[in-house]
């Protein structure tokens, strides 16, 4: 039997930022999903807000499960072809799976809401609150920390904001709070690399 080898604090430490700042590099290399998500789901909120108000069609909701579905299929084939490693670190695992499950919270409170007669706008903020802050605070990346408390803020405006502003509100909080984020991230990344 080998005698096993103890890891002091400091080392322990070290492994630890540098499992951090690995995930953290490669969540980075990836603003690609808050940016795709952030423009599909600013995009259909605005054409929501359009069709509803200027027009006749009504169908008018329809941006979001067309934009939802391109938006799923995008994510699968990116994460298939370029981004799912041999090996994950725990953080990469875990934040991976919390937007799996967030996802999945979307479509059901999508549909419980509508199910139930509700504008599900302010609790879809909520969700993306929780899941933009969390990845903010586990990157230690500002931005999405902010855009994570916008979330927030935004769902609470929503409930003093007439049903048919709701969305507009939705829009410009994803702005905001997803794609700003995203671009800050893609940045700092090729900030780094120079």
């Amino acid at each position: 039997m080998s005698p096993e080898h103890t890891i002091d604090p400091v080392e322990s430490l070290g492994i630890i930022s540098d499992a951090i700042l690995r995930t953290r590099e490669n969540i980075k290399q990836n603003g690609y999903p808050f940016l795709l998500w952030g423009w599909l789901v600013a995009s259909a909120s605005f054409l929501f807000f359009i069709l509803e108000k200027f027009t006749l069609f009504e169908y008018y909701f329809f941006p979001f499960p067309i934009f939802a579905a391109i938006g799923v299929v995008a994510t699968i084939v990116f994460y298939k072809k370029r981004l799912m490693p041999t090996t994950q670190t725990y953080l990469q695992y875990f934040l991976s799976r919390l937007w799996m499950i967030l996802g999945l919270s979307f479509f059901l409170t999508v549909f419980v809401s509508v199910q139930q007669g509700l504008v599900p706008f302010a609790f879809t903020l909520i969700i993306a609150g929780i899941g933009t802050l969390v990845s903010g605070m586990i990157m230690k990346f500002r931005p999405l920390i902010w855009g994570g408390i916008l979330f927030f803020v935004a769902s609470i405006f929503c409930v003093f904001v007439a049903n048919d502003l709701k969305v507009l509100v939705h829009g410009i909080a994803i702005v905001a709070g997803y794609i700003v984020p995203g671009y800050l991230l893609r940045g700092s990344n090729s900030q780094e690399n120079q």
